[in-house]
């Protein structure tokens, strides 16, 4: 654990900084409401049992369907946005380009032995073929949401790092150089380039690269130009922040919001995909986009099934929906509603039968 992707626990005037925090309570930082990582039932033998048995279609046995297209190319008065997979996306608006929880690394993990492997297919782009990024936001600081591989190739092409309190110490190890990083408390906002305004707002989550949780801050996002607000959700289990965030910024244009990798046995750290549609109304977004599925299994539930639950509810409460193929851009401001791939590559995918 002395290897640089591990990271660096917080110290100095980085921790000086953080004991300052509202949100930090009792030798850590702490959700707006109770969170056990795990729930009663999954503190006994049961989760045992789930984790050891056989779970149907947790990979897709067919690569993953992309596009891959000149990034650099993406050039227009438009918002561009494009998902890579998981909760991976690049937004491309008022000239800036902005790239969120990045990992172009084919496993989620620290080291190159261990961790899951992406699905095949899903991968379609590297570090190299990114444009040149102004902004580059860390939600929080696990392995699948902060790279290490994927920060260090692209550290020299990034002006400045977003993340929130605390998680700038690992940036810190990694030499990238303190001017290019901010951090954000809850709450806390900034311009950070000419028409770019960043805030950090609350998520129901936990950090923590090693064997230590909650030192550094875990968090949403809320990015705001003068004709657009787009909500960066990050990793959060449903809670009253949503509708907190909601009341205080208005209505958004589009939402990230993560749908997959969610159990019984940890239902406060991450969604339910039903849940995932009542954070998108709570929120009043116009569009809801879903991520944290599509590249890695991270969980027990088929991987295909996250984006149909979401989508099930979504219609029920009549929030439009959008999809992506990785890798394809789509304009915010000219969304089409194309159907959902997942229908089609599991029409040929012979492993698995639906109700």
């Amino acid at each position: 654990m002395q290897q640089k992707a591990f990271g660096q626990q917080p110290k100095e005037e980085r921790l000086q900084k953080i004991l300052l925090s509202p949100n930090y309570k009792d030798g850590k930082f702490q959700n707006m409401e109770e969170t056990p990582v795990m729930s009663e039932e999954g503190m006994t033998y049961k989760f045992l049992f789930e984790m050891f048995k056989r779970h149907k279609n947790t990979k897709p046995s067919l690569p993953i369907p992309s596009v891959k297209v000149d990034l650099k190319q993406l050039v227009g008065g438009s918002t561009d946005i494009v998902w890579f997979g998981h909760s991976s996306y690049l937004i491309r608006t008022n000239k800036t380009n902005i790239l969120v929880d990045p990992i172009f690394s084919k496993k989620a993990s620290p080291v190159s032995f261990a961790g899951v492997s992406s699905f095949e297919g899903s991968l379609p782009y590297a570090a190299a073929d990114m444009p040149d990024i102004d902004i580059m936001v860390i939600t929080h600081d696990h392995y699948d949401h902060m790279d290490y591989k994927t920060i260090m190739a692209l550290k020299d092409r990034v002006k400045f790092f977003v993340c929130p309190l605390g998680a700038g110490q690992h940036l810190d190890k990694w030499g990238i150089a303190k001017s290019k990083i901010i951090e954000l408390d809850w709450w806390e906002g900034k311009e950070i380039v000419p028409g770019i305004m960043l805030t950090a707002t609350p998520a129901r989550h936990f950090s923590g690269r090693g064997l230590v949780r909650n030192k550094t801050l875990w968090a949403s996002f809320v990015l705001k130009t003068d004709i657009l607000q787009i909500f960066i959700g990050g990793d959060s289990g449903y809670g009253k922040h949503f509708k907190a965030i909601g009341e205080k910024f208005g209505a958004f244009d589009i939402a990230m919001l993560e749908c997959g990798q969610y159990n019984k046995f940890w239902p406060y750290i991450h969604s339910m995909p039903e849940e995932t549609a009542l954070a998108a109304k709570d929120l009043n977004t116009k569009v809801l986009m879903p991520v944290h599925w599509g590249k890695f299994k991270l969980a027990m539930h088929p991987w295909y099934e996250p984006v149909m639950r979401v989508g099930a509810k979504a219609a029920e409460l009549h929030i439009p929906i959008v999809t992506p193929v990785i890798g394809k851009p789509f304009i915010l401001e000219n969304i089409v509603n194309e159907p959902l791939w997942v229908n089609e590559l599991l029409k040929n995918d012979n492993n698995v039968t639906l109700n």
